[in-house]
């Protein structure tokens, strides 16, 4: 089993930043592959990013390529979304997934495991 706890969700101005940080435990961190997801008002959750477990990989959904970076630290068994250039369609609340294999993953079906959510609202 693994858990997850998301965190750094708020309030945020059009072209400001957030960072939101997911901490993991239960299992060993370093081999989790691990993703963020969001669901907007009245949408279905979509992908926003993914990362390998060794850290090399990472994908991105198209709107968010060059203003979202995913990282993670497996010293601190964190996985953190930083977003920059923030716009009003980013306002979701962010799940971060785990995953029991190594390649990162788009597909929400290939998780895991599941946070509760962090609320981001991005004010025009």
């Amino acid at each position: 089993q693994v858990q997850l706890v998301e965190s750094g969700g708020g309030l945020a101005q059009t072209g400001g930043s957030l960072r939101l940080s997911c901490a993991a435990s239960g299992r060993t961190f370093s081999r989790l592959a691990l993703g963020w997801f969001r669901q907007a008002p009245g949408k279905e959750r979509e992908f926003v990013a993914a990362i390998s477990r060794g850290g090399i990989t990472t994908y991105y959904e198209d709107s968010v390529k060059g203003r979202f970076t995913i990282s993670r630290d497996n010293a601190k068994t964190t996985v953190n979304l930083q977003m920059n250039s923030l716009k009003p369609e980013d306002t979701a609340v962010y799940y971060c997934a785990a995953r029991s294999d190594s390649s990162a993953s788009s597909s929400e079906r290939a998780y895991d495991y599941w946070g509760q959510g962090t609320e981001v609202t991005v004010s025009s």
